[in-house]
């Protein structure tokens, strides 16, 4: 059997790491109030997320999470949004050395030979939108490549997964706001939505969707996760199911201790927990439909040997030890969500 390092290494030498979400944006926005000044530092724990750990890790692209918060409505949904967009250009401006804005996969290849992080941006809930689709082609004139449709909170677009529904999955508005993502190459993010979202989200869609950071739900019992039914349509549509690192999606014992009111010691969670998930949406989506979106900066807690952007090749090893070769590492740690792009940048480009 070839070594799991040896094969971690040539899987990212054929591909790096892209990831599908990071909210660094927002923690910077509560911690440093958007400065970018020092952080192409070692930032310690303050983040799961700089530079050093970026390069470590393996990072090639990354999809920055533009993130408002979905008591935030309105024209000021649209500002801070715009204050997050603003955020990314700023960083990729200060810090061209380490990150390159990325609107497409051509974006990405440039970025790779320069040595760059390529920087997509995702706005995370159609909260953000003020009930605009203006507001939704503005976004994608900024670069921004793919919408989450909704957060935490059910929207006049489409069902949450963790809210009461409204209906039914997607509202007509929704039927509409899906066509006009895929009108604009941007991708519809099925993170976040309810089973019957998920479902009519792919009924409409006329190009691949993903989800940008959510794991399993025949694994972990959690709201969030994608069911099997689900997984089963990704063949067909086309789009990647990005295996989050969440504790309270990955593990049973820890989703529990959490409803149970967080008493007591937390319970362990791993990257081999991490692993079952991958390796499930492998054997039900297949291996051509699957990625990694860590959520990085986005949870109070990380699975043990998953704690920052730098432990990638962690979850790679472990995967090769299970006996993935490392042409089916590339894929999942990039090569797939590449494939997506690419099937969409045509689209995109002419929607600017």
């Amino acid at each position: 059997m070839a070594d799991p390092q040896d094969l971690v290494r040539d899987a990212l030498a054929k591909h790096p790491i892209i990831d599908g979400h990071n909210d660094w944006a927002w923690e910077v926005r509560d911690q440093r109030d958007y400065s970018v000044e020092g952080l192409d530092h070692d930032l310690g724990d303050s983040f799961d997320t700089d530079v050093p750990r970026l390069k470590a890790g393996g990072v090639g692209g990354q999809f920055w999470s533009v993130y408002v918060e979905d008591r935030r409505e309105g024209a000021v949904a649209v500002r801070e949004t715009l204050e997050q967009i603003d955020f990314v250009h700023r960083l990729a401006a200060r810090f061209p050395q380490h990150f390159t804005l990325a609107r497409t996969a051509d974006d990405l290849a440039r970025a790779r030979q320069a040595g760059t992080i390529a920087s997509f941006m995702g706005a995370e809930g159609s909260h953000q939108l003020d009930g605009s689709l203006a507001v939704l082609r503005e976004y994608a004139r900024l670069g921004v490549r793919y919408l989450t449709l909704t957060h935490w909170l059910t929207t006049e677009f489409a069902d949450s997964a963790t809210d009461d529904p409204q209906h039914g999955g997607l509202s007509d508005r929704g039927r509409e706001l899906v066509r006009e993502l895929n009108r604009l190459g941007m991708l519809v993010d099925l993170s976040h939505v309810a089973a019957t979202t998920m479902h009519d989200a792919l009924d409409v869609a006329s190009a691949p969707v993903i989800f940008s950071h959510s794991s399993c739900r025949a694994v972990t019992d959690h709201v969030r996760n994608v069911p099997d039914d689900v997984l089963e349509r990704m063949p067909a549509n086309g789009g990647v199911v990005m295996i989050t690192f969440v504790p309270g999606f990955v593990s049973t014992a820890y989703k529990e201790w959490i409803e149970r009111g967080r008493q007591g010691e937390a319970p362990r969670v791993t990257v081999s927990d991490v692993a079952d998930h991958v390796e499930h949406a492998r054997a039900v989506a297949g291996i051509d439909h699957i990625g990694l979106g860590g959520d990085f900066d986005g949870a109070p807690q990380f699975p043990e040997g998953l704690e920052g952007v730098g432990d990638y090749p962690k979850l790679l090893a472990e995967l090769a030890a299970r006996g993935w070769s490392a042409d089916e590492l590339a894929a999942l740690a990039g090569g797939n969500i590449t494939r997506v792009l690419k099937a969409t940048d045509a689209a995109f480009q002419a929607s600017r």
